[in-house]
């Protein structure tokens, strides 16, 4: 009888645990993250099953890497969770140099690592990592202690923005020579939103970000390689075999989908027909296994966490949590902006970028790096419900 009650106390004990972690976190914005993660490591095992076998003889390889990173990033994400805020805003600008010494190193011979022609990794053993993840995450922390410690300079003075987008073009430039466009973007655009929603005055941030979106197109007509990929996203049909087979064969994928889908690990487009299928190209292998019913519940997904984010930002704000806010909203920003353009890209409503659909896409360097971003956002949530 005692053993019985001792294991009913100890069920509810768990129970109670649980229901704790429920309470001091937002368990929402968790089940969104699981969801996503979940989702991400299936297609990811689907979309890479032909290729790891005909390349590495092991058909689940990159599935099995992918299952590692995503245990990594959620325990992060979990350890994010734990550490109070002032902690990072404390250490921001130190980070910020972290995050930009490693995207130096990217071009330190023996230490660099060169894929499809771009310098945008730097060799850890048997593992890379892409500098570009953590610098993104590094700028959202930095940009969130100067919008508390300079919010006057921001909302009154000019000074206010050029300083921290000076920092920012230095940065930037570093992305441009690995060459990595498409990060260069996201960074640039988080950055913006963020200076909005911290007050700047809205005629200096049209004029500046107008500046900056010319400057953009100025990079992009420098070289004839982002040239050719800007007139193939506007007729990929022109040259369906050459410059355009990306795009159309991720159209094709999309189109084949219809509603409901030819069924999980039933697409043909990611036989060999469909390049970087686990990686850039995820969600069109998705559509066309789950069809539009499953396109509808990534981006449903990622519009809720985004909206998370967002709303934790909010409340942080009203409570006067500045620091706390401007993370929320930073983080928000990222990922929604990385995932607006990644499947805008795979449906060929905006250029090629070579950015992963966050979360979901193989990637150690991004995965745990917006696991442990989401954790923090996570913080935010738990120090409010502790001052309420």
């Amino acid at each position: 009888m005692s053993s019985v009650n001792t294991g009913q106390a100890w069920s509810h004990e768990q129970v109670e645990e649980i229901r704790g972690l429920w309470q001091r976190y937002d368990a929402q914005l968790m089940i969104a993250v699981l969801a996503l993660v979940g989702l991400g490591l299936v297609m990811v095992a689907s979309a890479s099953i032909s290729i790891a076998a005909r390349e590495l003889g092991d058909p689940l390889h990159y599935f099995w890497r992918q299952s590692v990173y995503a245990a990594i990033g959620l325990g992060l994400m979990l350890a994010a969770t734990r550490i109070p805020l002032e902690v990072w805003h404390r250490s921001s600008p130190v980070l910020l140099g972290i995050g930009a010494l490693l995207l130096v190193l990217v071009f330190v011979p023996g230490i660099g690592r060169e894929v499809n022609g771009s310098m945008r990794w730097v060799s850890l053993g048997p593992l890379n990592l892409q500098p570009s993840e953590p610098m993104k995450l590094a700028t959202v922390l930095f940009l969130a202690g100067y919008l508390v410690r300079r919010a006057e300079l921001v909302r009154n003075t000019v000074g206010g923005f050029i300083r921290p987008m000076s920092i920012l073009t230095v940065i930037g430039v570093l992305l441009l020579l690995e060459p990595d466009y498409g990060a260069t973007v996201v960074l640039f655009a988080t950055a913006l939103g963020m200076l909005f929603l911290g007050g700047v005055p809205f005629w200096s941030f049209i004029g500046w970000a107008a500046f900056i979106a010319l400057s953009m197109g100025a990079v992009v007509m420098a070289a004839p390689y982002r040239v050719e990929r800007m007139l193939t996203f506007l007729n990929p049909w022109a040259d369906p075999f050459g410059s355009g087979f990306q795009l159309t064969q991720a159209l094709i994928a999309i189109g084949s989908g219809e509603w409901l889908g030819v069924g999980l690990g039933s697409s043909v487009q990611k036989l060999f027909y469909l390049p970087e299928a686990h990686t850039d190209f995820l969600f069109a292998v998705l559509a066309e296994e789950l069809g539009m019913v499953g396109v509808l519940a990534v981006i449903g997904l990622f519009v809720f966490l985004v909206w998370r984010a967002i709303a934790i930002g909010s409340r942080a704000e009203r409570a006067g949590h500045g620091y706390g806010a401007h993370l929320a909203y930073g983080v928000g920003l990222l990922i929604g902006l990385q995932a607006f353009i990644n499947i805008g890209v795979n449906m060929g409503i905006l250029p090629t970028k070579g950015l992963t659909l966050p979360l979901m896409s193989y990637g150690g360097s991004s995965l745990v790096v917006n696991c442990f971003a989401l954790g923090l956002v996570m913080r935010v949530d738990h120090e409010l419900r502790r001052r309420s």
